[in-house]
């Protein structure tokens, strides 16, 4: 992610899931476009070491599912411009055996946590303001083995389109980010996973995961 120094000025902006991945290139960027930044997750080392790279960069512990944490998070920041929901969780397992407290693991983080963020969000966003919930491609179609990913990610895509129409009153826009299988430690723990439950070795899980992106080769960050 690329912007010009200074461009965002003074403009305060929420990256939830910050420490690393999307949300650390995402971070950085803002922060390097003069904006103030808050990043959340729940490992304080990661977002620590965030906040060390740039000092326009401020960390805070919160997990976006729950509720009372993040009330508590948007009313000590107070007047917000740009919200980026972006904390996410990947498991894989075959549908028929997805226990029941898998899917809800799914659905509190990738669904709920971005219902909860943009909630608290809007009512601290200034007009003119930005909201951004990071889905997937598996929010466009699907993936087998990942139908509680899969199903939460669609319901994401649903949300922002609903809020969409809310906020378009008060000139804010609301927007998904769909990327496919990105280079972070979140397909890292994916392929674990892959190579743990098939045999497979992790270079042929890698590569499996590079053909699924229409370009053969999965995203990276910029930082």
């Amino acid at each position: 992610m690329n912007m010009s120094v200074g461009h965002l000025n003074a403009k305060r902006v929420v990256i939830t899931g910050g420490g690393s991945g999307i949300g650390a290139d995402m971070a950085l960027a803002f922060a390097e476009a003069g904006a103030e930044i808050t990043i959340t997750g729940r490992r304080a080392a990661a977002l620590e070491t965030m906040a060390e790279r740039h000092p326009g960069i401020s960390p805070a512990v919160v997990d976006v599912t729950d509720e009372d944490a993040m009330v508590a998070l948007f009313e000590r920041l107070g007047e917000v411009d740009i919200i980026i929901a972006n904390a996410g969780a990947a498991e894989s397992a075959p549908l028929s055996r997805t226990s029941l407290a898998q899917w809800q693991r799914m659905l509190d983080v990738n669904l709920t946590g971005v219902f909860l963020t943009l909630r608290e969000g809007l009512r601290h966003l200034n007009d003119g303001g930005r909201l951004i919930a990071v889905s997937s491609t598996a929010g466009l179609k699907g993936y087998a083995y990942v139908a509680p990913y899969c199903a939460a990610k669609h319901g994401v895509i649903g949300l922002v389109r609903a809020l969409a129409r809310e906020t378009a009153g008060r000139d804010i826009t609301v927007n998904a980010l769909c990327p496919g299988f990105t280079d972070t430690p979140l397909l890292e723990a994916s392929i674990a996973r892959v190579v743990d439950k098939t045999g497979q070795s992790a270079e042929q899980a890698r590569t499996h995961f590079q053909q699924t992106n229409p370009g053969g080769r999965l995203i990276r960050p910029a930082r």
